[in-house]
């Protein structure tokens, strides 16, 4: 199957020439699960236009460090589109600033959160097994974070799969038509995590916060199961 990547956003210029795109890490982490998805990228962060989503096989929606609520050409058309996927029934995936477009677009609320950020690995309790989990269903799971804003109000056809006390809409699935949703980065290595977090040592971050969320990726990772969550999704929604 074809999996379309829509770029969001780009990682800081003061590593970005260190690693991947954010395109590039979803197609490595899905190849590490999944040789049979091809991925395909739409970069709305580079002023590229959206297709028509009705057309395409399956969307991914990459993170960003744009916010829902920002003045930016591109939210609005694609929140658009978002909503499109979702009556053409085209299979919808999105992590971290994709998760919060997806629950802002479909009636939800994303706000910048009074809790601050949220850095480092953070651990998620499993509340639900979808059907297309394919029994690979822990009681928790552990990944990289990086966000500010956070979905606060659940879209009407959304059902939580994990959650936490810092984040209670951490992990998405909606009822009404096929999309899943996560708050966490399953497609960052952890060098790369640890580089976004030292890159805000001093600035978002104070050193202790900073040196705190690069020690925790130290810590058990379930990217990797997360990565065959959204392949199995995937799989179970375009019979490919």
């Amino acid at each position: 199957m074809k999996l379309t990547i829509i770029e969001t956003g780009q990682a800081p210029a003061t590593i970005r020439d260190r690693f991947p795109d954010y395109p590039e890490m979803v197609r490595r982490m899905l190849a590490g699960v999944d040789a049979g998805i091809t991925c395909e990228t739409v970069s709305i962060a580079r002023g590229e236009a959206l297709p028509d989503p009705a057309t395409l096989s399956a969307v991914l929606y990459t993170g960003s460090p744009a916010g829902v609520y920002d003045p930016l050409p591109w939210i609005a058309p694609l929140s658009d589109f978002i909503c499109r996927a979702a009556t053409a029934r085209t299979p919808q995936v999105g992590i971290c600033f994709g998760h919060q477009i997806m629950g802002e677009a479909l009636g939800g609320k994303v706000e910048k959160s009074e809790k601050g950020w949220g850095v480092g690995r953070h651990t998620y309790d499993i509340v639900q097994c979808p059907d297309w989990s394919a029994a690979l269903c822990p009681p928790s799971i552990s990944v990289a974070v990086s966000h500010q804003d956070q979905v606060v109000a659940l879209p009407p056809s959304a059902s939580i799969i994990a959650q936490s006390v810092f984040t209670p809409y951490a992990g998405l699935d909606y009822r009404d038509f096929p999309a899943i949703s996560f708050q966490c980065h399953p497609e960052f290595e952890p060098e790369f995590a640890a580089a976004l977090y030292a890159a805000r040592r001093g600035a978002s971050l104070t050193q202790a916060e900073a040196d705190a969320a690069v020690a925790s990726l130290a810590g058990n990772c379930d990217r990797r199961l997360l990565a065959q969550w959204i392949a199995s999704f995937l799989q179970s929604h375009t019979g490919s």
